[in-house]
């Protein structure tokens, strides 16, 4: 379950990385980033600042599911080095592309990326069945 686990992992600080992208957006925008409320300005966000903020928010979303999926596949005791494993490096390959995409403001293959994130969180889920 190693492959799992990584992609958990690489899941996990995603939203970090988004979340540290927002700082230039924050210095252009309001001179320097709030560290005492750091969300009231990231809401207030505009343009690609606001897109990173959205990244990162719908990247924490995005594993919360994809865990679930896992601890189901797990649970259920299905085979860590098959078809599970492959689906969860797909889902990890699918959430670093939209966050990218996400800040680039490119729509289309955002939505292509968040689809394909969700299709592998789900197929997890119904190995799991």
């Amino acid at each position: 379950m190693t492959i799992q686990l990584w992609c958990i992992l690489g899941g996990m600080i995603l939203p970090y990385i988004w979340a540290n992208s927002t700082l230039p957006f924050r210095a252009k925008q309001f001179g320097k980033p709030d560290l005492a409320e750091p969300r009231v300005q990231g809401e207030q966000l505009q343009g690609a600042g606001a897109r990173a903020w959205g990244a990162q928010s719908n990247a924490w979303e995005a594993l919360i599911v994809f865990s679930a999926a896992n601890l189901m596949a797990f649970m259920a005791g299905v085979d860590p080095s098959g078809n599970w494993s492959l689906a969860a490096m797909i889902w990890l390959g699918a959430r670093a592309m939209h966050g990218v995409m996400y800040v680039a403001g490119i729509t289309s293959l955002r939505i292509l990326a968040f689809a394909v994130g969700l299709g592998m969180s789900l197929w997890i889920a119904a190995m799991a069945l």
